[in-house]
C-alpha cells in the first residue's frame, strides 16, 4: 500500500495493530478522523490517554474499574458468597447483561495456554484460591469458554480447591462447545447461569 504522506502511513500502521483491524480498515478509520473537526480527535485522544493512565484493577475481583473497588463489588445487594470465575471484562459484561446473576466475579485475566506460554502463575488464580481458603466463598461458578484452554483452567482451579468445603458448578452447556461467552445471546447465557450444573458432573460427562 503506497502512501502519499508519511504521517498518514504512521497513523495507519498504528491503528492496524489493533485486533481485527487490517491495513485497509485502518486507512478508512484514519481518513474518517481526518475529516472530523479537531475537537473530535482531541476527545478521542484524551479518552484513550485517561484510559491508559487512570484505569484501575478492582482489588477484590480484578475487573477493570475507575475506582479501587468496582461498582459490582461495592454493591451491598450482591451475594458475596457466590463467585463467578471468568476470563476477562467482556465476560462480566455479557453475564451482567442477562440480569440473572447476583453474586460477585473473579476475573482471571486469561486462560491457561501452554502453547501461548500462559501458565497458572500468569493469571489471577492464587488470589482466588486464597479467597476460597479463607472461607469467603460458598459456591464457585466456572464460566470460562468451552474450549480446551477453558476446560484446562477450570480443572486446574478445581484441583487446587478440592480440599475445601465449597460447592463448585459450571454454566450449563447451552453455550456451544468452543463458544465464547461474549458472543452468546442473553437468554441462552442467562439460562446457562441459572441452570448451572455441579462441576464434578461436567468432568464425568
Amino acid at each position: 500500500m503506497d502512501f502519499s504522506s508519511k504521517l498518514l502511513e504512521n497513523a495507519v500502521n498504528e491503528v492496524s495493530r489493533l485486533p481485527g483491524i487490517g491495513k485497509r480498515t485502518a486507512l478508512r478509520l484514519v481518513l474518517h478522523l481526518l475529516k472530523q473537526p479537531n475537537e473530535n480527535t482531541k476527545y478521542l485522544t484524551e479518552a484513550l490517554t485517561h484510559l491508559r493512565n487512570d484505569v484501575k484493577s478492582c482489588k477484590k475481583c480484578h475487573n477493570i474499574s475507575d475506582t479501587v473497588l468496582c461498582d459490582i463489588c461495592n454493591n451491598p445487594n450482591r451475594n458475596e458468597e457466590i463467585v463467578c470465575v471468568v476470563e476477562d471484562i467482556r465476560d462480566v459484561m455479557a453475564i451482567e447483561s442477562t440480569a440473572q446473576f447476583k453474586g460477585l466475579y473473579h476475573v482471571l485475566g486469561g486462560k491457561i495456554s501452554p502453547i501461548e506460554g500462559i501458565g497458572p502463575q500468569n493469571l489471577k488464580i492464587e488470589p482466588l484460591i486464597e479467597k476460597v481458603g479463607n472461607g469467603e466463598i460458598k459456591e464457585l461458578i466456572f464460566a470460562l469458554s468451552s474450549t480446551m484452554e477453558g476446560d484446562t483452567t477450570n480443572f486446574y482451579i478445581y484441583k487446587q480447591i478440592e480440599k475445601y468445603n465449597i460447592t463448585t458448578s459450571t454454566i450449563a452447556r447451552g453455550i456451544s462447545v468452543g463458544g465464547e461467552l461474549e458472543y452468546a445471546d442473553e437468554i441462552t447465557l442467562g439460562r446457562s447461569i441459572v441452570n448451572r450444573i455441579p462441576f464434578e458432573q461436567s468432568i464425568k460427562g
